[in-house]
């Protein structure tokens, strides 16, 4: 258990020093910027607290939205994917999610990358909903949901794939 509880504050922290210090100079085309901290709450064992993941998962949004001046939307859009985030594992993963059995590395690609492409997408289109909050401009939103999602999940999975211990 203090491993675990090791091994996730590390993550926590790392990933907000990666998106703050390095993601957040990013800015392509004007609207595409990968928001790479959500591969926290992704992680997350699901076997813990529910309530846990939503506090820790509104400390993380709020911790970037410190560092962001973004005044509680990267708090609000983790909070949530926390909060749906059982309802996207059971649609993903099904049986095995059920079943409390789903390890992240050995389950198939295709169902890993549905999981984080629903996670993230769910997440960008609160996060531009709130930050845009204009229905005239829901092309943009959508926009800039796309194209931060496609950059978003591209270097998600590349990082699980290269940082997974592979298990048989």
């Amino acid at each position: 258990m203090n491993n675990l509880f090791s091994i996730h504050t590390v993550r926590f922290f790392v990933l907000v020093l990666v998106q703050v210090l390095i993601l957040n100079h990013i800015n392509f085309l004007g609207y595409i910027n990968p928001y790479f901290y959500i591969l926290f709450i992704a992680l997350f064992p699901i076997k813990n607290n529910r309530v846990i993941l939503i506090l820790l998962s509104f400390f993380l949004g709020l911790t970037i939205d410190l560092f962001l001046d973004t005044g509680g939307i990267h708090a609000a859009a983790c909070v949530f994917i926390a909060y749906i985030r059982p309802v996207i594992l059971k649609f993903s993963f099904g049986t095995i999610y059920e079943h409390q059995t789903v390890k992240f590395n050995s389950v198939d690609f295709d169902s890993k990358l549905i999981y984080l492409t629903l996670l993230t997408v769910m997440h960008h289109l609160v996060l531009f909903s709130l930050e845009i909050f204009s229905i005239s401009k829901i092309l943009l939103v959508l926009q800039k949901t796309l194209f931060s999602s496609i950059f978003t999940i591209l270097l998600s999975i590349t990082v699980t794939i290269i940082f997974s211990r592979k298990t048989k």
